[in-house]
Formats: structure tokens, sequence, C-alpha cells
């Protein structure tokens, strides 16, 4: 038997992933159709497809709660209007000088505007609806000569995942058309195979291409090279006509694994999250059925089926409002009227139908990220505001830390590689030389996590204040210093707002060296004054006294 080529092989591992991923396709449509009918590719050929519309979806509750879902996430997680990460070391003392302080703050600064001329954030709200409905979400961001970066979300059902032995994932199939035209600019001429070549040459450039791409650890790699072939991390595309000649449309590399790959939540040892929307869909067709019900019963009220007798057989336009019928009565019996008795009591059915669509805000947890919004009471005090934030902590908490180490992490990782390799980062201090850099979130929802122990520092502040009315050394055990250090941490305050340690020392010694050299001028007077009237001092007499003093005198000469 002949060996495999490298595409043949490559081609048998996408077969082997499409082939793990199909339980879950069925899960995934069934979702899209009921909640975001246009979202998901579920077929190669899916593109353009105006067909897809909100034909079972009778009440939009589930769609409106997953794009509050996906807002809340966005202002709440990575907003860009305000600060949602700092760049920090783990080395706090050095932290502490002013030089690493300006030179961190310059880089997160640059970093932000990376992300807002980029499309970062329109595709961080894509990952974040496709999380909240189907619990996984991709996107591939690359570098980009414009603008440094570049994403590329990819819809649920486009591609499939495989994850390394701590459950981190690692690979990336996906399968996806394009155009003669665009396979021939992105990959050149003389790479793309030859049924492609001759459609270009023929001016079929809007014909479609199936291409396959995949992205996995580079096992065969040479640890001494550093091409890209040779990175951590092989990208490669080839089109599945390709197979046989072993040619592929292109050969890269990656030194991390370009996509971000966050799931909602995942059991066991699952490539794939659930999701909110899985949770919610047994209420979401109930509230689906439960609406056309209700139709029905107000069209049975509104319209119901009559009995006509046969002389109107010919007359049915004349039935309708405003129509007039001209017919021979010949008794009483001539008359239209309901085939039954319509007088259905919708009471109930209104009750449970709003009891479903909050359980569906519940579980898109709508009712949290507009509980605000939605309280109309006066006089809402900040204690009760910030202990209903931690309650939307407590339930957002493990998602929180799945998506900044799925999602969030990895996406500043490689954003500081790509600044790296453009070469537009500040000189970093000689002190930072060969010091990791660590990334701290301070996003709205971050900070509600450390608020817990801002109250605790509230607290002992507090208590110790009221001790010091009745013993005010008790100060000397609290380092002031440390509270503001730690308060500007836990609020994610601007770092140049708080002067560095070594500054403050600085400070505080011209400062008692100021305070001393006036002392010593308020002094000086007083110590003149001392010195002049020890100077008029008659010895002979401070003898005699001295000796009186003692019990005895001097003999006279």
């Amino acid at each position: 038997m002949a060996e495999q080529t490298p595409i043949q092989k490559d081609m048998q591992r996408k077969q082997g992933l499409w082939s793990e991923r199909s339980s879950w396709l069925t899960h995934w449509r069934e979702l899209s159709e009921y909640q975001q009918p246009r979202a998901g590719r579920f077929l190669i050929t899916d593109r353009n497809r105006g067909e897809k519309r909100h034909n079972l979806i009778y009440d939009s509750t589930a769609t409106q709660s997953l794009r509050i879902l996906a807002a809340g996430l966005m202002s709440g997680v990575t907003s860009p209007a305000r600060p949602w990460f700092r760049l920090a070391l783990s080395d706090k003392a050095l932290m502490e000088q002013g030089d690493v302080k300006i030179w961190l703050n310059k880089v997160t600064e640059l970093m932000r505007s990376v992300f807002s001329a980029s499309n970062t954030y329109r595709s961080l709200h894509t990952v974040y609806e496709d999380l909240g409905l189907f619990g996984t979400a991709v996107t591939v961001m690359l570098p980009d000569f414009e603008n440094v970066l570049h994403h590329y979300p990819l819809p649920v059902g486009s591609f499939a995942l495989a994850t390394n032995h701590k459950g981190q994932v690692d690979t990336l199939v996906r399968d996806f058309e394009m155009t003669v035209v665009q396979a021939v600019r992105q990959f050149g001429k003389e790479n793309v195979s030859p049924a492609t070549r001759a459609m270009y040459d023929s001016g079929s450039y809007d014909k479609w291409v199936e291409v396959v791409h995949i992205i996995e650890p580079n096992a065969d790699r040479d640890q001494g090279k550093l091409d890209g072939k040779n990175m951590r991390f092989s990208s490669k595309y080839f089109e599945p006509s390709q197979v046989g000649d072993g040619k592929y449309l292109s050969e890269s590399g990656f030194k991390r694994f370009p996509a971000l790959c966050p799931r909602w939540n995942v059991s066991g040892n699952d490539a794939y999250g659930s999701s909110p929307g899985m949770d919610a869909l047994g209420d979401v067709k109930q509230l689906q059925f439960q609406q056309l019900r209700k139709a029905q019963g107000i069209d049975y009220q509104t319209n119901p089926p009559i009995v006509v007798p046969t002389a109107y057989k010919d007359a049915a336009r004349g039935r309708l409002p405003g129509g007039v019928m001209y017919v021979d009565n010949s008794g009483p019996a001539q008359t239209v009227r309901s085939a039954f008795e319509v007088n259905l009591n919708l009471q109930h059915l209104l009750m449970d139908i709003q009891d479903v669509r909050e359980r569906i805000k519940t579980t898109y947890y709508a009712d949290l990220f507009l509980m605000l919004a939605n309280d109309t009471r006066s006089g809402i005090t900040a204690t009760e505001v910030a202990e209903r934030h931690e309650e939307k902590l407590l339930m957002l908490g493990p998602v929180l830390e799945r998506l900044h180490n799925e999602l969030l992490q990895p996406l500043i990782d490689n954003t500081f590689d790509y600044l790296v390799r453009a070469n537009v980062l500040p000189p970093a201090p000689a002190a930072m030389q060969g010091m990791e850099l660590d990334v701290e979130f301070i996003s709205v929802l971050a900070q509600a996590q450390r608020a817990v122990a801002a109250q605790g520092v509230d607290r002992l502040l507090g208590t110790v204040g009221q001790i010091a009315q009745l013993k005010p050394e008790i100060l000397d055990k609290i380092n002031f210093d440390q509270v503001v250090d730690d308060y500007g941490d836990m609020f994610g305050v601007n770092p140049e707002i708080i002067v560095p340690d070594d500054q403050v020392a600085m400070a505080r010694e011209q400062r008692a060296k100021q305070q001393q050299a006036m002392q010593m001028a308020a002094q000086a007077p007083q110590m003149v004054a001392s010195a002049k009237t020890a100077s008029e001092i008659n010895p002979q007499g401070l003898t005699d006294v001295m000796s009186a003093l003692q019990g005895y005198s001097t003999p006279a000469a």
C-alpha cells in the first residue's frame, strides 16, 4: 500500500473530526432555527441564504434575550469605551517603579488603540452571541498590514475542533468555499489546482472552489529553525481536489495558536461547550407552541366557523363587514350563526406565557443585565447597587473565568506578539529585561470580583477608625501606602495617578529635611539668647550658690 501524502493525512484528520462533531450538528441546527435562523453554516454551500427566515419564531423573547446577553458581556467584559485590561508584572516591587509603570500603561493604551482600529470589537460581539446560543465560538486572528491584526469569525457548523491532554483547544479544521478570483489572489495562480487555474483563465472568476484550512500543533518542526514552516503551530490550506498530487495552496505557521475558541461550559473532555441557549430550548419551543395556540384561540373568537343557510351560498362577499345580501327569507332559521359557541378564557394561557418568558430571560441572564435599567424605584442606595452587582457576579463568575482563559488572554498575547513583529512598541526599561508580562482584567465584571476584597478593607478601616478614637496609636498597625496601592489595583485606576513608592520615599525625605531646616531656623534666636545669658553669669556667684546648696561655704581669702 502506497504511503499517504501529507494532504491525504490532513484530509483523513478532517474527516475524523467531522465525524466526531456530527452529534452536535442536529442540536446546533435546532438552536439556530428557533432563535437565530441566520446564524450557523451547516453545509459548505450555506452562503447568501436569503430563504433562512424566522418561520418557527412566533415570540422573539429568546432572540431579544440573547442580544441582551451579548451586549451585556460586551459592555461588562470588553467595553470599547473604558479600559478592561492592563499589563502587569509578577514582581510587584518592580511595578512600583515610575518608568516601568509608564511603559506598561503606554503599551496597554497602544493595544487598546489596535483593538479599536481593527475589527476586534465587532468580532467579539459575534463571539458572545455564538457563545450564548451554541456554547462554542471561534474567531481566527491573523496579522494585518494595515491594522496590525484582523479577525475572521467562523460560523458554527463550518469548523471542527480538537483539544490537547489539558482540555485546551489546539486544533482547528474548517471547510469553506472561495471564489476562483479570491483563491488566485490569496494563494497565487501557480499554487491553485489545475481546475481552478482553468476556470480563472476562462474568466469564470465567480465560480466557487472548496478549500480546507487546518491549524494544529506542528509535530514535525525543526526547533532549530525559525521560519514559518517550523513554528509551534502549522497552518495549511489545500483544495480537496489536490489531495492526489500532495500540493498545498499555502503552508505557514504561528508562534501561538491563532484561533480564539472560547466555550461557555465544558463537560468532561468535550471539545465543544454547552450554552444558555441549550438550557432554554425547551422553554423556547413551549413559548412558540403557546403563542400559536393563543393566536388560534383569538381567531376562534374573532373569526369563528359559521353555519350559513344554503340560500346564502353565492353571497360570500356580501357576508363581509359592510356587505349586502339579497335573499328570500323563508323563516327564522334562515340566519348566519357560529357553528359552536366560542368563549375561550385566555387569561391562564397568558399567565403561563409570561412565566415561560421570565424563565427564558433568567436563563440568558437578561434579568441580571437589565436589573438596574428595569428598576424604577427611587432612592436606591450605593450599597444596594453594589450588592446586586455581586449577585450578577455570582451567576457569571465561572463563565467570566473561562472567557479570561480561553478568549481574552490569548487575544492579548497574540496582539502583543504582532506588535513586536510590527516593531511599534516603545523601548522597555532596562529593569524589565527578561521579565514575563502578566495581564490583569479590570472590566466592570472583573472589578466586581475584586469588590469583595474592597469591602473587607472598608470594614477593617472603619473598625480601626472607631478604635483610634480611644487609642490613636492603633493607626500604626495600618500601612496606608499599601491600602492606596491595593485600592488602585481593585478599582483598575490609571497607574499614573498613584505615585510610585520610590518617588514617595524621595518626596518624604525632602519634606523631612525641609521641616528640620525650618525647625533649626526657628530655634536659632532662642539659642543665641541662651548663649548671651550664659556669658553674663558670675562664676564666683555660681560657686557660692553651689556651696550653699551643698551645705558648706568656701573660706574667704
